[in-house]
Protein backbone atom coordinates (compact mmCIF):
# COMPACT_ATOMS: atom_id res chain seq x y z
CA UNK A 1 0.00 0.00 0.00
CA UNK A 2 1.50 3.33 -1.10
CA UNK A 3 -0.62 5.45 1.21
CA UNK A 4 -3.38 5.31 3.82
CA UNK A 5 -6.08 7.96 4.26
CA UNK A 6 -7.10 8.70 7.85
CA UNK A 7 -9.92 10.80 9.26
CA UNK A 8 -11.26 13.25 9.75
CA UNK A 9 -11.84 11.96 13.29
CA UNK A 10 -13.61 13.83 16.09
CA UNK A 11 -12.39 11.80 19.06
CA UNK A 12 -10.91 8.63 20.46
CA UNK A 13 -11.95 6.07 23.06
CA UNK A 14 -11.37 2.39 23.70
CA UNK A 15 -8.78 -0.16 24.78
CA UNK A 16 -5.66 -1.43 23.01
CA UNK A 17 -3.56 -4.44 23.96
CA UNK A 18 0.03 -3.52 23.15
CA UNK A 19 2.54 -5.71 21.31
CA UNK A 20 5.76 -6.54 23.13
CA UNK A 21 8.48 -3.96 23.67
CA UNK A 22 11.09 -3.87 20.89
CA UNK A 23 13.83 -2.77 23.30
CA UNK A 24 13.10 -5.60 25.72
CA UNK A 25 12.49 -8.21 23.00
CA UNK A 26 15.83 -7.82 21.22
CA UNK A 27 17.79 -7.66 24.46
CA UNK A 28 16.03 -10.79 25.75
CA UNK A 29 16.68 -12.62 22.48
CA UNK A 30 20.41 -11.90 22.66
CA UNK A 31 20.73 -12.71 26.36
CA UNK A 32 18.75 -15.94 25.92
CA UNK A 33 21.10 -16.93 23.09
CA UNK A 34 24.14 -16.22 25.25
CA UNK A 35 22.79 -17.97 28.35
CA UNK A 36 23.18 -21.54 29.45
CA UNK A 37 19.89 -23.42 29.56
CA UNK A 38 16.60 -22.98 27.74
CA UNK A 39 14.63 -19.73 27.93
CA UNK A 40 10.89 -19.59 27.30
CA UNK A 41 9.97 -16.08 26.12
CA UNK A 42 6.37 -14.88 26.36
CA UNK A 43 4.98 -11.75 24.70
CA UNK A 44 7.88 -11.39 22.27
CA UNK A 45 7.34 -8.70 19.64
CA UNK A 46 6.82 -10.09 16.14
CA UNK A 47 8.00 -7.30 13.82
CA UNK A 48 10.80 -6.47 11.39
CA UNK A 49 13.40 -5.54 14.02
CA UNK A 50 12.90 -8.68 16.10
CA UNK A 51 12.71 -10.85 13.01
CA UNK A 52 16.19 -9.85 11.84
CA UNK A 53 17.56 -10.50 15.34
CA UNK A 54 15.92 -13.93 15.49
CA UNK A 55 17.23 -14.86 12.05
CA UNK A 56 20.76 -13.73 12.97
CA UNK A 57 20.76 -15.68 16.24
CA UNK A 58 19.38 -18.78 14.49
CA UNK A 59 22.35 -18.67 12.11
CA UNK A 60 24.84 -18.13 14.94
CA UNK A 61 23.49 -20.97 17.08
CA UNK A 62 23.32 -21.39 20.89
CA UNK A 63 25.88 -19.23 22.71
CA UNK A 64 27.03 -17.93 19.30
CA UNK A 65 28.93 -21.13 18.55
CA UNK A 66 28.97 -20.54 14.79
CA UNK A 67 32.21 -18.65 14.16
CA UNK A 68 31.65 -17.54 10.57
CA UNK A 69 28.58 -15.73 9.26
CA UNK A 70 27.29 -12.88 7.12
CA UNK A 71 24.38 -11.13 8.80
CA UNK A 72 21.90 -8.64 7.33
CA UNK A 73 20.24 -6.64 10.11
CA UNK A 74 17.93 -4.25 8.27
CA UNK A 75 17.64 -0.91 10.07
CA UNK A 76 17.59 -2.43 13.56
CA UNK A 77 20.04 -0.59 15.80
CA UNK A 78 18.90 -2.79 18.70
CA UNK A 79 20.19 -5.78 16.72
CA UNK A 80 23.28 -4.54 14.89
CA UNK A 81 24.97 -2.73 17.75
CA UNK A 82 24.67 -5.43 20.46
CA UNK A 83 25.62 -8.15 17.98
CA UNK A 84 28.68 -6.14 16.90
CA UNK A 85 29.91 -6.09 20.50
CA UNK A 86 29.03 -9.71 21.29
CA UNK A 87 30.61 -11.12 18.13
CA UNK A 88 33.72 -8.93 18.48
CA UNK A 89 34.36 -10.34 21.96
CA UNK A 90 33.59 -14.01 21.32
CA UNK A 91 35.95 -14.65 18.40
CA UNK A 92 35.12 -15.43 14.78
CA UNK A 93 34.82 -14.02 11.26
CA UNK A 94 31.66 -12.03 10.63
CA UNK A 95 30.20 -9.50 8.20
CA UNK A 96 27.42 -7.24 9.49
CA UNK A 97 25.35 -5.04 7.19
CA UNK A 98 21.94 -3.41 6.90
CA UNK A 99 19.75 -1.21 4.73
CA UNK A 100 21.29 1.99 3.28
CA UNK A 101 20.02 4.10 6.21
CA UNK A 102 21.71 1.73 8.68
CA UNK A 103 24.97 2.45 6.87
CA UNK A 104 24.43 6.15 7.64
CA UNK A 105 23.92 5.61 11.37
CA UNK A 106 27.17 6.04 13.33
CA UNK A 107 28.84 3.18 15.14
CA UNK A 108 32.36 4.57 15.50
CA UNK A 109 32.21 5.16 19.25
CA UNK A 110 31.31 1.51 19.85
CA UNK A 111 33.96 0.22 17.45
CA UNK A 112 36.61 2.43 19.10
CA UNK A 113 35.74 0.99 22.52
CA UNK A 114 35.82 -2.60 21.22
CA UNK A 115 39.16 -2.03 19.50
CA UNK A 116 40.55 -0.65 22.76
CA UNK A 117 39.63 -3.98 24.38
CA UNK A 118 41.57 -5.89 21.69
CA UNK A 119 38.80 -6.63 19.18
CA UNK A 120 39.59 -6.48 15.46
CA UNK A 121 36.98 -4.68 13.38
CA UNK A 122 37.22 -3.16 9.89
CA UNK A 123 34.88 -0.76 8.16
CA UNK A 124 33.77 -2.06 4.77
CA UNK A 125 32.46 1.33 3.63
CA UNK A 126 32.67 4.77 5.20
CA UNK A 127 34.85 5.09 8.32
CA UNK A 128 32.70 5.13 11.45
CA UNK A 129 29.66 3.45 9.90
CA UNK A 130 28.45 -0.05 8.99
CA UNK A 131 28.91 -2.39 7.18
CA UNK A 132 31.55 -4.05 9.34
CA UNK A 133 33.97 -6.96 9.17
CA UNK A 134 34.81 -8.60 12.50
CA UNK A 135 37.89 -10.81 12.92
CA UNK A 136 39.19 -12.89 15.85
CA UNK A 137 41.00 -10.67 18.34
CA UNK A 138 42.78 -11.00 21.66
CA UNK A 139 40.69 -9.62 24.52
CA UNK A 140 41.99 -9.87 28.08
CA UNK A 141 39.63 -10.12 31.05
CA UNK A 142 39.13 -7.33 33.57
CA UNK A 143 40.01 -4.35 31.37
CA UNK A 144 38.72 -0.81 31.72
CA UNK A 145 37.30 0.77 28.58
CA UNK A 146 35.82 4.17 27.82
CA UNK A 147 32.84 4.93 25.58
CA UNK A 148 31.12 8.16 24.63
CA UNK A 149 27.61 8.54 26.02
CA UNK A 150 26.13 11.53 24.21
CA UNK A 151 25.40 10.03 20.75
CA UNK A 152 23.55 6.80 21.57
CA UNK A 153 23.00 4.82 24.75
CA UNK A 154 23.00 1.68 22.58
CA UNK A 155 26.82 1.73 22.54
CA UNK A 156 26.93 1.40 26.32
CA UNK A 157 24.16 -1.22 26.36
CA UNK A 158 26.03 -3.25 23.73
CA UNK A 159 29.25 -3.18 25.75
CA UNK A 160 27.44 -4.05 28.98
CA UNK A 161 25.81 -7.15 27.47
CA UNK A 162 29.00 -8.30 25.70
CA UNK A 163 31.64 -7.76 28.38
CA UNK A 164 30.73 -10.83 30.47
CA UNK A 165 31.73 -12.94 27.44
CA UNK A 166 35.29 -11.62 27.77
CA UNK A 167 35.69 -12.13 31.51
CA UNK A 168 34.11 -8.87 32.65
CA UNK A 169 35.65 -5.46 33.17
CA UNK A 170 34.83 -1.82 33.79
CA UNK A 171 33.15 0.68 31.46
CA UNK A 172 33.64 4.41 31.95
CA UNK A 173 31.33 6.83 30.13
CA UNK A 174 32.75 9.99 28.56
CA UNK A 175 30.36 12.94 28.54
CA UNK A 176 26.71 12.95 29.51
CA UNK A 177 24.89 9.67 28.96
CA UNK A 178 21.67 10.14 27.00
CA UNK A 179 18.55 7.94 27.14
CA UNK A 180 19.44 6.57 30.58
CA UNK A 181 16.16 4.60 30.94
CA UNK A 182 17.23 2.35 28.05
CA UNK A 183 20.42 1.48 29.92
CA UNK A 184 18.25 0.70 32.95
CA UNK A 185 16.39 -1.84 30.79
CA UNK A 186 19.71 -3.44 29.86
CA UNK A 187 20.90 -3.67 33.49
CA UNK A 188 17.55 -5.06 34.64
CA UNK A 189 17.52 -7.81 32.01
CA UNK A 190 21.19 -8.73 32.57
CA UNK A 191 20.33 -9.18 36.25
CA UNK A 192 17.51 -11.58 35.29
CA UNK A 193 20.06 -13.63 33.36
CA UNK A 194 22.43 -13.82 36.33
CA UNK A 195 24.89 -10.96 35.68
CA UNK A 196 24.57 -8.11 38.20
CA UNK A 197 26.35 -4.93 37.11
CA UNK A 198 27.29 -2.38 39.75
CA UNK A 199 27.48 1.28 38.80
CA UNK A 200 28.75 4.56 40.23
CA UNK A 201 26.22 7.09 39.00
CA UNK A 202 26.03 6.97 35.21
CA UNK A 203 29.78 7.27 34.63
CA UNK A 204 31.27 3.95 35.75
CA UNK A 205 29.95 0.39 35.39
CA UNK A 206 31.61 -2.68 36.90
CA UNK A 207 30.65 -5.74 34.84
CA UNK A 208 31.34 -9.20 36.32
CA UNK A 209 32.41 -12.18 34.26
CA UNK A 210 29.65 -14.44 32.97
CA UNK A 211 28.27 -16.89 32.36
CA UNK A 212 24.73 -15.84 31.67
CA UNK A 213 22.19 -18.31 33.09
CA UNK A 214 18.66 -18.65 31.80
CA UNK A 215 15.91 -17.57 34.23
CA UNK A 216 13.65 -20.20 32.63
CA UNK A 217 10.76 -17.93 31.65
CA UNK A 218 10.79 -14.28 30.61
CA UNK A 219 7.68 -12.17 30.03
CA UNK A 220 8.08 -9.23 27.64
CA UNK A 221 5.90 -6.30 28.65
CA UNK A 222 4.02 -4.13 26.15
CA UNK A 223 5.91 -1.43 24.26
CA UNK A 224 5.75 1.85 26.19
CA UNK A 225 6.89 3.90 23.20
CA UNK A 226 3.99 2.57 21.16
CA UNK A 227 1.65 3.20 24.08
CA UNK A 228 2.34 6.93 23.71
CA UNK A 229 0.29 7.25 20.49
CA UNK A 230 -2.86 5.83 22.02
CA UNK A 231 -2.48 7.75 25.26
CA UNK A 232 -1.97 10.94 23.26
CA UNK A 233 -5.12 10.09 21.29
CA UNK A 234 -7.07 9.85 24.53
CA UNK A 235 -5.60 13.14 25.75
CA UNK A 236 -6.72 15.12 22.68
CA UNK A 237 -9.77 13.11 21.62
CA UNK A 238 -11.83 12.89 24.78
CA UNK A 239 -11.06 9.32 25.75
CA UNK A 240 -10.71 7.45 27.84
CA UNK A 241 -8.18 5.41 25.89
CA UNK A 242 -6.60 2.55 27.82
CA UNK A 243 -3.47 0.61 26.88
CA UNK A 244 -2.90 -2.83 28.39
CA UNK A 245 0.41 -4.62 28.82
CA UNK A 246 2.38 -1.79 30.39
CA UNK A 247 1.83 0.19 33.57
CA UNK A 248 3.22 1.06 36.98
CA UNK A 249 5.39 -2.09 37.07
CA UNK A 250 7.12 -1.25 33.77
CA UNK A 251 10.91 -1.27 33.41
CA UNK A 252 10.66 1.08 30.40
CA UNK A 253 11.45 4.75 30.70
CA UNK A 254 8.85 5.76 28.12
CA UNK A 255 6.07 5.28 30.67
CA UNK A 256 7.23 8.75 31.77
CA UNK A 257 5.43 10.09 28.70
CA UNK A 258 2.54 10.22 31.15
CA UNK A 259 4.33 13.16 32.79
CA UNK A 260 4.14 15.05 29.48
CA UNK A 261 0.40 14.41 29.30
CA UNK A 262 0.00 15.56 32.89
CA UNK A 263 1.95 18.75 32.16
CA UNK A 264 -0.37 19.41 29.22
CA UNK A 265 -3.45 19.05 31.43
CA UNK A 266 -4.65 15.60 30.40
CA UNK A 267 -6.02 13.16 32.95
CA UNK A 268 -3.89 10.02 33.39
CA UNK A 269 -4.57 6.92 35.49
CA UNK A 270 -2.26 3.93 35.90
CA UNK A 271 -2.41 0.38 37.24
CA UNK A 272 0.20 -2.35 37.43
CA UNK A 273 -0.44 -3.44 33.83
CA UNK A 274 -2.42 -0.59 32.23
CA UNK A 275 -2.46 3.15 31.62
CA UNK A 276 -5.44 5.30 30.67
CA UNK A 277 -5.63 8.87 29.36
CA UNK A 278 -8.43 11.32 28.66
CA UNK A 279 -8.66 15.01 27.83
CA UNK A 280 -9.64 17.54 25.20
CA UNK A 281 -7.72 19.79 22.86
CA UNK A 282 -6.49 22.44 23.24
CA UNK A 283 -4.00 21.17 25.81
CA UNK A 284 -1.54 23.34 27.72
CA UNK A 285 1.63 24.38 25.90
CA UNK A 286 4.96 22.99 27.15
CA UNK A 287 8.72 23.54 27.09
CA UNK A 288 10.37 20.27 28.12
CA UNK A 289 13.72 18.47 28.16
CA UNK A 290 12.80 15.00 26.86
CA UNK A 291 16.29 13.50 26.54
CA UNK A 292 15.21 10.58 28.73
CA UNK A 293 12.34 9.56 26.40
CA UNK A 294 13.58 10.32 22.84
CA UNK A 295 11.10 8.00 21.08
CA UNK A 296 8.01 9.18 22.95
CA UNK A 297 9.26 12.75 22.52
CA UNK A 298 8.16 12.45 18.88
CA UNK A 299 4.60 11.97 20.10
CA UNK A 300 4.96 15.11 22.21
CA UNK A 301 6.10 17.05 19.12
CA UNK A 302 2.87 16.09 17.32
CA UNK A 303 0.81 16.87 20.43
CA UNK A 304 2.12 20.43 20.07
CA UNK A 305 -0.33 20.77 17.16
CA UNK A 306 -3.12 20.57 19.77
CA UNK A 307 -1.63 22.97 22.34
CA UNK A 308 -2.83 26.45 23.31
CA UNK A 309 0.52 28.08 22.52
CA UNK A 310 4.13 27.54 21.38
CA UNK A 311 5.80 24.30 22.52
CA UNK A 312 9.46 23.23 22.61
CA UNK A 313 10.95 19.73 22.76
CA UNK A 314 14.55 20.02 23.98
CA UNK A 315 17.73 17.92 24.26
CA UNK A 316 16.85 15.57 21.40
CA UNK A 317 20.10 15.59 19.39
CA UNK A 318 19.90 11.78 19.17
CA UNK A 319 16.94 12.23 16.78
CA UNK A 320 19.48 13.20 14.11
CA UNK A 321 20.95 9.65 13.96
CA UNK A 322 17.80 7.54 14.22
CA UNK A 323 15.91 5.80 11.40
CA UNK A 324 15.92 9.18 9.68
CA UNK A 325 17.00 12.68 10.77
CA UNK A 326 13.90 13.00 12.89
CA UNK A 327 14.38 16.69 13.74
CA UNK A 328 14.48 17.68 10.06
CA UNK A 329 11.72 15.23 9.09
CA UNK A 330 9.36 16.26 11.88
CA UNK A 331 9.92 19.96 11.16
CA UNK A 332 9.03 19.39 7.52
CA UNK A 333 5.85 17.40 8.17
CA UNK A 334 4.49 19.52 11.03
CA UNK A 335 4.99 22.51 8.76
CA UNK A 336 2.87 20.82 6.09
CA UNK A 337 0.13 20.37 8.70
CA UNK A 338 0.04 24.12 9.32
CA UNK A 339 2.37 24.68 12.28
CA UNK A 340 5.19 27.20 12.42
CA UNK A 341 8.31 25.17 13.22
CA UNK A 342 11.87 26.03 14.15
CA UNK A 343 14.38 23.18 14.08
CA UNK A 344 17.63 23.51 16.03
CA UNK A 345 20.58 21.15 16.46
CA UNK A 346 18.96 19.53 19.50
CA UNK A 347 15.47 21.01 19.77
CA UNK A 348 12.20 21.51 17.93
CA UNK A 349 9.96 24.54 18.55
CA UNK A 350 6.37 24.21 17.32
CA UNK A 351 3.75 26.97 17.24
CA UNK A 352 0.32 25.48 16.48
CA UNK A 353 -1.96 27.08 13.91
CA UNK A 354 -5.13 25.92 12.19
CA UNK A 355 -4.60 22.36 10.99
CA UNK A 356 -4.41 21.95 7.23
CA UNK A 357 -6.73 19.29 5.81
CA UNK A 358 -5.98 16.77 3.10
CA UNK A 359 -2.23 16.86 3.69
CA UNK A 360 -0.09 13.92 2.56
CA UNK A 361 2.67 13.42 5.12
CA UNK A 362 5.87 11.59 4.30
CA UNK A 363 7.21 8.98 6.70
CA UNK A 364 10.88 8.62 5.64
CA UNK A 365 10.80 4.83 6.09
CA UNK A 366 10.51 5.61 9.81
CA UNK A 367 7.85 3.79 11.82
CA UNK A 368 7.67 6.48 14.49
CA UNK A 369 7.08 9.25 11.95
CA UNK A 370 4.09 7.32 10.60
CA UNK A 371 2.59 6.46 13.98
CA UNK A 372 3.02 9.86 15.61
CA UNK A 373 1.75 11.83 12.60
CA UNK A 374 -1.41 9.71 12.47
CA UNK A 375 -2.59 11.70 15.52
CA UNK A 376 -3.18 14.76 13.33
CA UNK A 377 -6.33 13.09 11.97
CA UNK A 378 -7.90 13.47 15.43
CA UNK A 379 -8.00 17.21 14.82
CA UNK A 380 -10.99 16.86 12.51
CA UNK A 381 -8.91 16.88 9.33
CA UNK A 382 -8.14 14.24 6.73
CA UNK A 383 -4.51 13.08 6.62
CA UNK A 384 -2.81 10.84 4.08
CA UNK A 385 0.05 8.70 5.46
CA UNK A 386 2.56 7.85 2.74
CA UNK A 387 4.24 4.42 2.99
CA UNK A 388 2.16 3.24 5.98
CA UNK A 389 3.81 -0.21 5.84
CA UNK A 390 6.94 1.24 7.48
CA UNK A 391 5.22 0.63 10.84
CA UNK A 392 6.11 -3.04 10.33
CA UNK A 393 9.46 -2.26 11.95
CA UNK A 394 7.89 -2.43 15.42
CA UNK A 395 4.08 -2.53 15.13
CA UNK A 396 2.67 -4.17 11.98
CA UNK A 397 -0.95 -3.82 13.19
CA UNK A 398 -0.69 -0.21 14.32
CA UNK A 399 -3.23 1.30 11.94
CA UNK A 400 -5.75 -1.44 12.71
CA UNK A 401 -5.36 -0.67 16.42
CA UNK A 402 -5.59 3.08 15.76
CA UNK A 403 -8.81 2.61 13.77
CA UNK A 404 -10.31 0.68 16.69
CA UNK A 405 -10.17 3.73 18.97
CA UNK A 406 -10.75 6.56 16.44
CA UNK A 407 -14.26 7.98 16.38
Amino acid sequence: MKWLDLGPFAGAAGTVRLPGSKSISNRVLLLAALAGGTTEVHGLLDADDTRVMREALARLGPQLREKRAELFLGNAGTALRPLTAALALCGGEYRLSGVPRMHQRPIGDLVDALRALGARIDYLGEEGFPPLAIHPGTVAAGQTVRVRGEVSSQYLSALLMALPLAGGGTIEVDGDLISKPYVEITLNLMRRFGVDVTRSGWQRFRVPAGPYVSPGKVFVEGDASNASYFLAAGAIGGGPVRVEGVGRASIQGDVRFCEVLDTMGAKVAMGEDWIEASGRAPLRAFDLDLNHIPDAAMTAAVLALFADGPCTVRNIASWRVKETDRIAAMAQELGKLGAAVQAGPDYLAVTPRKLASGVAVDTYDDHRMAMSLSLAALGGVAVRINDPACVGKTYPDYFKAFASIAR
